[in-house]
């Protein structure tokens, strides 16, 4: 075997293949040129999905003709001193250039800020002219064509060119959220024009150009910082979720990156949250010292290594986590926009599908302290009620359309607000109950609209922030059963539950062993009242089973938490009465989360006075 020395091309093209996987990594090296050089304005157009033709011109300070001879020479850039633990640009290998002209036919033409002439050079297949004079702007254009000629081989990997048209917009759109203050314009014959005007310092305002119009208004700001690490940025509302992680846009330092640690701690913040097979739209920027970040760690430079990723993820999921505390009790603005296409003349309703954004609330409640502060009795109007609500909503007379519009033997329900005046209650954000209907959802009205309340989902999230208050303070008061319950279950199963039973008690639930292959549950948590106690605990089996170490026991407790939470809340078909029914209302209004219950569905949507009026034709 002899060891040779390759060619100056065939090392380009091997450069290449790391480097420039197809034509949006290409886009995306051009594009990073042109901020680096300081352009206010980046023209972006595409032909064959950006195979035939890719063509990048910028305004910003441009190359003379030595420049130009240097740039197309691997590891000659700008952007870099002797050291890697201070990047500051966006480029800084050198590579881009080089490799792109060692398999696409490559022309590049410059003119400096304040130069009377420009010039230009040409690379074919990794053959490099001469620099000649050429009229030009100011600024740079980079005109790449036929990618891949010189490796065909690598074109029969290339999708189609829609595909590869989409992957250039994406690029696009990712360095414009991540730069502002630029005014980017996305052309050619393959696509339709896409502009996005600069916003100067309006961040929000050049997102809403990219996520749509509707992210403003369904938007927390976030600004957080734990150790010179800042994070800033907006998360969305849960309930203005998408189906697939593609509406998630991190930076670091400026940097667009796709790290699977930022992703993971944002589907961390949001658990509980956020339905199955929905996620987050979210746009974060982390800034830190360069030297705490290795952006060197891919060819595409999209993903990065902290130095302790532990605290960055700690921050990232404190501060979603927070910010949702604090506002995320509204919801997303297009509830209203759903209801009303669902009540438009000939709407015909789709299969059951998962929750979406088109149907939740939108206004946020009053504030309030997590968990129930002095348990359901406190803020209750009624004591009777109170004590009912504490008892898990027991039996009660149903309040229907019927009961309020015609005088009935039980004259009590017939009036919905016996003991205050509508219009004093109807200034709480969540309104005066009027009605319960098909035994499950609470109509309530506010003085601009009406709110409609899943009691069951609503009950359930009251009831989870309960158990989670109790995780970090004192044990749940539970209640002893006269007669312990058996549950039979595999051996294993009872195994898991034992080794957590000092977590289990601390939530009121507590169990002992009884014999090989069962549980004796002798206590379950008052607040829960009467509960299928055998179902819970074979729930409870079965969660621990997919998570069971000991050391985690603490990360895992809160589903244990939902999982007894769902278990004892008011179920649908409970027939509540109006004073129960305004107690709900009014405890949702003081605790965190109450928008959305455990599984991330909404706990009420509202309709606004002027979105009825638009349905039938009033304004």
């Amino acid at each position: 075997m002899i060891i040779k020395q390759l060619s100056e091309t065939l090392i380009n093209q091997i450069a290449a293949g790391e480097v420039i996987e197809r034509p949006a990594s290409a886009a995306k090296e051009l594009i990073e040129n042109a901020i680096d050089a300081g352009a206010t304005r980046i023209e972006v157009a595409t032909a064959g999905g950006g195979k035939t033709l890719l063509r990048v011109i910028d305004n910003g300070c441009g190359m003379g003709p030595d420049d130009l001879s240097l740039a197309i020479r691997r590891h000659c850039t700008s952007k870099l001193s002797d050291t890697l633990f201070d990047i500051r640009s966006l480029g800084f290998r050198g590579e881009a250039l080089p490799s792109i002209g060692s398999v696409a036919k490559l022309t590049i033409t410059s003119r400096p800020q304040g130069a009377g002439s420009g010039a230009e050079i040409v690379v074919t297949g990794g053959k490099v002219g001469d620099v000649r004079p050429a009229a030009a702007n100011p600024g740079t254009t980079v005109e790449v064509r036929d990618l891949f000629f010189a490796t065909p081989a690598r074109l029969k990997f290339m999708k189609t060119e829609k595909a590869e048209a989409a992957a250039i917009t994406e690029i696009v759109k990712r360095m414009a959220i991540a730069f502002p203050a630029i005014r980017f314009v996305l052309s050619g014959t393959d696509r339709s024009l896409i502009e996005f005007p600069a916003t100067g310092d309006d961040h929000l305002a050049r997102i809403a150009q990219i996520l749509g119009a509707d992210f403003k208004d369904n938007a927390i700001a976030l600004d957080a910082e734990r150790e010179d690490v800042r994070l800033t940025g907006f998360a969305g509302l849960p309930t203005f979720n998408r189906g697939n992680s593609a509406h998630q846009y991190a930076f670091v330092n400026g940097r667009p990156v796709q790290d699977k640690q930022i992703l993971s701690a944002i589907r961390g913040a949001y658990a509980e949250t956020i339905p199955q097979g929905r996620y987050p739209v979210a746009v974060l920027s982390l800034a830190l010292d360069p030297a705490l970040v290795d952006v060197n760690v891919h060819p595409a430079k999209s993903d990065v290594r902290f130095r302790d990723p532990g605290l960055v993820r700690g921050l990232i999921v404190g501060a979603i986590r927070q910010s949702l505390q604090r506002e995320g009790d509204r919801a997303a603005t297009t509830g209203a926009g759903g209801m009303l296409r669902a009540f438009r003349p000939g709407f015909s309703p789709q299969p059951a599908q998962a929750w979406s954004a088109d149907a939740s609330p939108s206004r946020p409640l009053h504030g309030g302290t997590p968990g129930f502060g002095g348990g359901y009795g406190s803020g209750f109007g009624n004591a009777a009620a109170a004590a009912s609500v504490a008892r898990g909503f027991g039996d009660v007379a149903q309040v229907s359309f019927d009961t309020l519009s015609q005088p009935t033997a039980r004259s009590e329900a017939a009036s919905p607000l016996p003991s205050a005046s509508v219009e004093a209650i109807t200034a709480y954000p969540l309104g005066a109950a009027r009605a319960q209907v098909h035994a499950n959802y609470i109509v309530a009205q506010t003085a601009d609209g009406l709110v409609i309340v899943d009691q069951h989902a609503a009950h359930e999230r009251l009831v989870f922030e309960q158990m989670r208050k109790a995780l970090v303070g004192r044990r749940l008061p539970s209640q002893g059963l006269l007669i312990p319950e058996i549950v039979d279950l595999p051996e294993e199963d009872c195994d898991r539950l034992m080794s957590h039973a000092e977590g289990l008690e601390q939530l009121g639930l507590a169990i002992e062993r009884f014999g090989p292959g069962a549980i004796a549950v002798r206590e379950t948590p008052a607040m829960l009242g009467e509960m299928d106690t055998a179902g819970l605990v074979r729930d409870l089996a079965d969660e621990i089973a997919e998570w069971d170490t000991a050391d985690r026991l603490n990360a895992k407790l809160e589903h244990v938490a939902a999982t007894m939470a769902c278990h004892g809340s008011v179920r649908s078909g409970r027939q509540l009465r109006v004073e129960e029914m305004n107690a709900l209302l009014r405890q949702m209004e003081q605790t965190p989360g109450s928008g959305q219950c455990n599984h991330g569905r909404p706990t009420y949507v509202e309709l606004k006075l002027s979105d009825i009026e638009r349905l039938f034709g009033r304004s």
